[in-house]
């Protein structure tokens, strides 16, 4: 059974049992703080799971894109070298809040395993919870019960608490669960040792491909649980190992999920992959295999989470996505011998495959495959550089051992890989201290969880229930009272309080717009609110102090300074959507976006760099939108699909519900639940401060409205002043800078002449000074000359013979810079590099270069290191 026809077989299947079928939610959270990403099916239900919102449906099925590689589930290192961990992952998912629980759940599970997709009934094995003592949790006998209607006992497995008890995170929701796993390998295996023994195992062809999560607890903070007030049920599925047991494979990369993509980087590489039935491969084909499928895996991840709207980058979930794509690129730099980008093809072959289920990736293809492309040659030159570096640290070794701390340098630093650097120095003779590389990991990592170590105690309910209503969109203040309270530490910001109140004007931070701030007033205090945030569908109010009283009527009042500024940039920022898109093309979208009172940010999709005159029509079209006065028009709570209908515009990666708000300005109309103006006219002006690359086909533009236009205005009316001052007041000032330009070009070109003729002159007395070392004519000496003065001349002398061996150093403005010139033929004879020795001499002056083996430079800080870095010169012709 083909995997399309696996997908589409389970959602009928519970679409038969009364579910409702909804799409999956994007990959990338952009709504809730405790996850960078979808990490398992039941993510985008958490608010269901706690009580805060309610389903559109009490039975639920989907399937999910997945992805684990950070925080407490993370497969990265184990992807690539066993054939059923990845990153991203479908899981396949049936869900009921507050409705049917473990009579139905479990049953279903059963028929539609044995007899929708007439699995072999006697290669499946269930598990039930065993119970805890300690957490006085009681062995989960109905399950127990319900099982031995469909299954022999001696297959049901009792499991303890780390297999069999399924928690959201240290906090939240959970439960005992019910798994069910297969037996794939063959029958004189099965027969040789039982599968019951190997469950849970990590044996390859026994694994888990479905576990029943019965939603029955909360747990707290201090480690206790609770009763939920509603049980529910959280299935999930693994689809890729579901497909390697429909195929009668012994590996998910045997699949029809993968084998696309494989036969894509065959053919690419002319290399072969073996498929896990052949039995005793080379240890070079195994490495291939690994490379093969961590390409394959990782590609997934990457492509699907740019489509939801992640770039790469250097911080939080760009950050992850772009080590997992170079990941991929150093496997295949070091195993494929690709020196070349060639990841971004296999997009092509993904959004084939996936298109259909996944339309996202149909549709971002061409965004997708550009920035693939272009963060697999970066990261290319990274590795080149890498290899440069490597050499210095090979240099400065002492021994045949490699520093760990230094080789950890180069990861951290430059992301040159481990592995890589071992296989170097194995090439080399040399040996990598691989403890003292684990231990500077370890010490980042620790580091790195210090900075970031949340503690959250649970909440202190003043008022049951879900009673919160936001009335920020009419109005700025409100009575009202507090309904629950957290504390919260973290390094970073201290001790904090969370407040949820059951009626707020508070925008909690989203769409791109930064969190409203304000005060909290009752009759004897005032509390600060220093930021308001979402999660969990509840909103958040950030304070540094508790109220005196908590039961206390109070009145929450927002900044309207703050958030009246906001509300330009932000209505500003879907004039300029409107712009770019009338300008530039309907291909550009928004990729990203930051709101707050002083500026505006805006990602979008182009493929070129934005002209000056481009820009300057966009701003003359924000700003004649401003001029018309546009009113706000506001559609809020109308359906998804008549919203789209009359034009309003989705963002990818955004998850929208079946009801959203529209906000309209003209032909300008988006699905936004931000804060905006009344009337285009209170936006004043626009004004683009500035436009570049974020990514390969991802532009970025700030701009300012309003109050930070007129300051912008005044400080360049200010500058334009002083220059003016600076010129002694010229009635031209634009004619005076010219006239200056022009004169300091002649001047310049005067300077070099003079500077040539200099080195010429140079010439006759360095000529002099040469020495004879070994049969080389040997000169090593700082010289009054500018860098390309001291080129001129290294070229002047080399036309005197062709033995020379000659190191140049110049300190102009205090910049050190050491020149050397080789012979060629010495470079043939002696097997000289001007690039060696120019990366050796460079470390005395605090700096390092490159070049030609006949010619080289190296550029510098310390300028007291040049002596010693000429009197160190001589050894290399000793």
């Amino acid at each position: 059974m083909k995997s399309q026809d696996v997908r589409k077989q389970f959602l009928d299947f519970f679409q038969s049992k009364g579910h409702l079928i909804v799409p999956s939610a994007p990959i990338v959270l952009k709504d809730d703080p405790t996850l960078m990403f979808n990490n398992s099916g039941m993510a985008q239900f958490k608010e269901y799971f706690l009580g805060n919102a309610t389903p559109k449906s009490t039975r639920i099925a989907d399937t999910q894109k997945c992805l684990r590689v950070s925080g407490k589930h993370n497969d990265l290192e184990d992807v690539g070298f066993d054939t059923y961990h990845h990153t991203m992952f479908e899981m396949l998912g049936n869900w009921s809040f507050g409705d049917y629980f473990k009579e139905e759940a479990l049953p279903w599970a059963w028929e539609f395993l044995t007899e929708v997709l007439k699995l072999d009934k006697d290669r499946l094995y269930v598990s039930v919870f065993e119970g805890n003592e300690a957490e006085n949790v009681p062995f989960d006998q109905e399950a127990f019960d319900i099982w031995k209607k469909f299954v022999p006992e001696d297959r049901i497995i009792l499991g303890n608490k780390k297999d069999n008890f399924w928690e959201m995170g240290d906090q939240g929701p959970c439960g005992p669960c019910s798994e069910i796993h297969i037996d794939l390998r063959t029958d004189e295996e099965r027969a040789a040792v039982s599968g019951r023994s190997l469950v849970n195992a990590d044996h390859p062809q026994v694994v888990e491909i479905w576990n029943n999560v019965f939603m029955e607890f909360n747990r707290k903070a201090d480690g206790s649980l609770e009763k939920l007030p509603a049980q529910h049920v959280d299935t999930g599925m693994g689809f890729e190992r579901l497909c390697m047991a429909m195929q009668n494979v012994t590996s998910n990369y045997d699949t029809d999920v993968f084998t696309p993509l494989i036969e894509k980087v065959e053919e690419i590489t002319g290399l072969k992959y073996t498929s896990n039935e052949v039995k005793d491969i080379s240890e070079e084909q195994n490495k291939t295999n690994i490379a093969i499928r961590v390409i394959v895996d990782h590609v997934r991840a990457v492509a699907f989470a740019i489509a939801d709207g992640q770039l790469p980058s250097n911080t939080g979930a760009g950050y992850v996505i772009r080590r997992i794509l170079r990941r991929a690129i150093r496997y295949g730099f070091t195993f494929l011998n690709t020196k070349e980008p060639f990841i971004f093809e296999l997009v092509a072959v993904l959004a084939n495959q996936m298109g259909e289920f996944f339309p996202e990736i149909k549709s971002q293809q061409n965004l997708v495959t550009n920035v693939i492309r272009e963060e697999e040659a970066s990261f290319l030159r990274t590795l080149d550089q890498g290899l440069q570096l490597l050499e210095n640290v090979i240099a400065e070794t002492k021994g045949k051992e490699v520093a760990g701390a230094k080789a950890f340098e180069l990861y951290d630093t430059f992301g040159f890989p481990k592995d890589l650097t071992a296989l170097i120095l194995r090439e080399r003779g040399l040996a990598l201290d691989e403890a003292g590389f684990d231990i500077a990991m370890q010490e980042q990592k620790a580091r790195s969880r210090a900075a970031s170590e949340v503690s959250t105690e649970d909440w202190s309910v003043l008022i049951p229930g879900n009673v919160e209503t936001f009335v920020g969109y009419d109005q700025t203040e409100s009575e009202t009272k507090i309904t629950r309270i957290r504390k919260v530490d973290s390094k970073k910001d201290g001790v904090l309080y969370q407040i949820v109140l059951e009626t707020t004007p508070f925008y909690p931070e989203g769409g791109g717009q930064v969190g409203d701030k304000g005060t909290l007033v009752s009759a004897n205090e005032t509390i600060e609110i220093i930021d308001t945030k979402k999660e969990n569908n509840l909103i958040l109010h950030f304070t540094k102090q508790l109220p005196e009283n908590a039961n206390a009527s109070f009145v929450a009042k927002v900044n309207t300074n703050l958030r009246d500024a906001s509300a330009k940039n932000h209505s500003a920022t879907h004039l300029m959507h409107l712009a770019l898109r009338t300008i530039l093309g309907t291909h550009v979208e928004q990729k990203g976006s930051l709101v707050n009172p002083n500026y505006l940010r805006f990602d979008f999709s182009h493929f070129a760099k934005v002209t000056d005159e481009e820009l300057q029509q966009v701003e003359d079209f924000v700003n004649a939108r401003i001029q018309e006065q546009l009113p706000l028009i506001e559609r809020r709570d109308i359906p998804f699909a008549q919203a789209v209908e009359e034009g309003a515009m989705a963002l990818f990666g955004e998850k929208y519900g079946d009801r959203v708000r529209a906000i309209k300005f003209g032909d300008s109309m988006e699905l936004c639940g931000g804060i905006h103006v009344k009337n285009t006219a209170e936006i004043w002006h626009f004004k683009i401060t500035s436009e570049g690359a974020v990514a390969a086909g991802i532009r970025r533009v700030e701009a300012i409205t309003s109050d930070a236009v007129k300051a912008f205005f005044a400080s360049q009316e200010n500058i334009l002043g002083q220059i003016k001052a600076a010129l002694k007041n010229p009635q031209d000032s634009l004619k005076a800078v010219v006239s200056l330009q022009d004169e300091n070009a002649k001047l310049k070109k005067q300077l070099d002449a003079l500077l040539k003729d200099k080195a010429k002159n140079m010439k006759g007395d360095l000529a002099k000074e040469l020495q004879e070392i070994n049969g080389v004519q040997f000169l090593a000496k700082q010289v009054d000359l500018n860098p390309e003065g001291a080129k001129d001349l290294a070229y002047e002398l080399g036309n005197l013979g062709n033995n020379l061996f000659l190191v140049l150093a110049t300190a102009e403005e205090g910049k050190p810079m050491i020149t050397c010139y080789i012979s060629k033929e010495l470079v043939a004879d002696r097997n000289l590099n001007a690039g060696q020795v120019v990366r050796e001499l460079g470390k005395f002056i605090q700096g390092g270069g490159g070049g030609q083996p006949f010619f080289a430079t190296a550029g510098g800080k310390n300028a007291a290191g040049i002596q010693e870095a000429l009197d160190k010169a001589v050894e290399f012709v000793k």
